[in-house]
């Protein structure tokens, strides 16, 4: 499992580690005791386990700019890819606040999200 300071990717999500949250975030749900991260194309999204409802492990807020969300990971968690084949290695989280970019790609049309 990788590990990591303050830099990190998985696909084609980049993580920045952060002092604190911006103001003005909503705070995003979890599904099924799942945080997903990142949503995939082809579904094999990159999730991160909350472990237990009244103390969550890791907490997603988002904005206005969809390519931007934040998570704030309360205990140490590993972020995984949901793919049975190619699949990218877990990273494990420390505790802390992270800025979630989600990266884009020049198209002739222009740029738009890049697809995992």
């Amino acid at each position: 499992m990788k590990t990591f300071k303050n830099v990190c990717a998985q696909g084609d999500v980049q993580f920045f580690k952060r002092d604190k949250l911006p103001a003005g975030l909503k705070q995003d749900p979890a599904i099924n005791n799942v945080i997903v991260v990142t949503h995939s194309e082809t579904g094999h999204n990159h999730v991160m386990e909350i472990d237990r409802k009244d103390d969550p492990a890791v907490e997603m807020f988002t904005g206005d700019n969809p390519l931007i969300s934040w998570i704030k990971v309360n205990r140490p968690t590993s972020l995984d890819h949901q793919k049975s084949y190619d699949v990218h290695e877990s990273i494990m989280f420390d505790e802390g606040v992270y800025e979630v970019r989600r990266q884009r790609e020049y198209t002739p049309n222009g740029f738009r999200r890049a697809q995992d």
